[in-house]
């Protein structure tokens, strides 16, 4: 309801009407919530939506950091196999509106396949495994989807479980081959060779605002990276410091938060937070610490005090003062000037 008293861009870039909404609230068909909940799993990678519609919601797209790749429709994005409860359909039934372990929306209807008690038997086999490679496709036996890493697969008989449509909407066991180095025993220890495995899997993905277009953003990032180890992170930026010991760092000053987080930082188990964006900690080089994070852009502000940004649009490695150096780089906007705290997770 909040976004319909905003000012929202859709895809062709015009202003989305009031009628537009009423039109998305009522196909919500909200009157249905929770009268009839089932128990499904996902059929494939899956946009979790905000309405249900595959239409954008951008804020102003002529700004900078607005319009893409910032789809406010796009809540998130869950993977291949994750069990679901459905709440209700949307009035045309083209949408599902659901909860998952970390996230709740829309997803289509052909997402999703609704489970059995024998089903859900089936596939949990208390043997689980995880994928550690990225973007790789799977067969069944016609291409299915490209998983992406901490993909979880139930194992039997040295098979992989995925679930598939029988054609009525409901979950069939179907079994799939995978390869020794895309899939590995979960959880995976927590050691160097690991840690270093998934980080190149997870290098140079491009942003993804809310899982768009099957990649990841900031928070999604961290959560995959922890996930084959069994560390379950929440899904966004601000309740990931939550998951551990957060460390406030508000009142300092940039030399020193660089030297707190030097002496209070573990590599490759500690968070740093700023409103909006979060980073993971992975040691010190030179005398700076860096990070792994996957974000959209830096901030730069020319001679005239024109604001623009700096596209990175991928995950990377940089210090915590990123495009420090360039022309054009503005102080105000340091990223460490912003940064609030650390999560010893």
């Amino acid at each position: 309801q909040s976004y319909k008293y905003k000012k929202i861009y859709l895809e062709n870039h015009k202003l989305a009407a009031p009628e537009w909404f009423d039109k998305q609230i009522d196909n919500s068909n909200f009157d249905e919530y929770n009268t009839n909940p089932k128990k499904a799993i996902t059929l494939k990678n899956t946009n979790v939506r905000v309405l249900p519609t595959n239409s954008v919601m951008f804020y102003d797209p002529t700004q900078p950091g607005e319009g893409f790749p910032f789809d406010y429709n796009q809540n998130s994005l869950i993977k291949l196999n994750t069990p679901i409860m459905v709440s209700h359909l949307s009035k045309d039934r083209a949408w599902a509106y659901i909860e998952s372990s970390t996230v709740g929306g829309w997803i289509e209807i052909g997402s999703l396949a609704f489970v059995s008690d024998r089903f859900i038997n089936e596939f949990k086999t208390s043997d689980y495994y995880v994928s550690v490679k990225e973007k790789f496709p799977i067969y069944d036996p016609i291409f299915r989807e490209y998983v992406k890493v901490a993909t979880i697969f139930p194992r039997k008989n040295n098979k992989f479980i995925i679930a598939k449509n029988d054609g009525n909407q409901n979950a069939l066991i179907s079994f799939i081959d995978l390869q020794e180095d895309e899939i590995e025993a979960m959880p995976l220890a927590f050691n160097t060779n690991n840690r270093i495995k998934l980080i190149n899997q997870l290098l140079d993905e491009p942003y993804g605002w809310g899982g768009l277009l099957n990649n990841r953003d900031c928070s999604s990032f961290t959560q995959d990276f922890f996930a084959p180890f069994g560390k379950y992170l929440h899904r966004n930026s601000k309740a990931q410091i939550s998951n551990g010991k957060f460390l406030d760092m508000s009142k300092l000053s940039i030399a020193e938060k660089k030297a707190f987080i030097k002496e209070n930082g573990v590599p490759f188990s500690t968070l740093v937070y700023l409103k909006g964006h979060i980073m993971l900690y992975i040691g010190v080089k030179d005398n700076e610490p860096l990070v792994v994070h996957n974000m959209w852009s830096v901030r730069l502000k020319d001679e005239s005090g024109r604001k623009y940004r700096h596209i990175i649009g991928k995950s990377s490695i940089t210090t915590l003062e990123p495009a420090k150096g360039m022309k054009d780089y503005d102080e105000d906007n340091n990223i460490l000037g912003r940064v609030t705290g650390i999560v010893v997770l």
